[in-house]
């Protein structure tokens, strides 16, 4: 008898080969989902009600196992730090509200509000972003905005004359952007990263269950 022809890459030759099986869903979708992985199995008819199986080999499965679970162990961390970052990203500005309410430079910034129409003007012509003085990306501009009179002045007329700002007079909006690149980023990581745990479960279900029947 050939080898080759106790070698299958597909259920439809395996049960080509093996027509009359008894009825084994778990083991039939093992099987299925196993070669969707592009593995090959070697098998021969016996005695038993089903064929042996030859390759892989317990020993195989084994070690196939074993990296399995080491890759999603790493995928599964993955998806964490990919998790955690979206959720950085979803609750910026919530959280450097929180943020704001500890530093002396925004209370500073709204006694000005209050007492100055020429500082309030200017504020609200550049949309300061005083709301980001505790991100340390943008407080050396809201401090600078609030202390010195001619950076005052100066960003105010840029943000009024400059062509950069013509559709959005926002000086911050680059936060904006930023906040939402990292949670289009991050998102897609995830997902990306469930479809790959998805497929690795499925995988690690179908290699305990050819375990089974290699041990038979």
């Amino acid at each position: 008898m050939s080898h080759e022809k106790n070698v299958f890459t597909t259920l439809e030759n395996f049960e080509k080969k093996f027509p009359d099986l008894p009825e084994n869903k778990s083991r039939i979708n093992a099987i299925e989902m196993y070669f969707k992985h592009k593995g090959i199995i070697r098998a021969y008819e016996s005695d038993k009600s089903w064929p042996k199986l030859t390759y892989p080999n317990i020993f195989i499965l084994n070690k196939k196992t074993n990296e399995l679970k080491t890759t999603k162990n790493l995928f599964q961390k993955n998806l964490a730090d990919w998790e955690k970052k979206y959720g950085q990203a979803k609750n910026y500005h919530k959280t450097n509200q929180l943020k704001k309410l500890k530093e002396p430079l925004y209370w500073k910034h709204k006694a000005k509000m209050l007492i100055d129409s020429d500082y309030r003007k200017d504020a609200d012509q550049v949309k300061l972003p005083a709301h980001l003085v505790g991100d340390n990306k943008w407080k050396p501009m809201v401090k600078m905005f609030v202390n010195d009179l001619e950076y005052r002045k100066q960003l105010s007329e840029t943000v009024r004359e400059s062509i950069v700002y013509k559709k959005d007079r926002k000086v911050a909006k680059y936060a904006d952007d930023l906040k939402d690149f990292r949670m289009q980023t991050s998102n897609k990581q995830v997902d990306l990263l469930k479809v790959k745990l998805e497929k690795l479960t499925e995988l690690e279900i179908a290699l305990k269950e050819l375990s089974k029947w290699a041990r038979e």
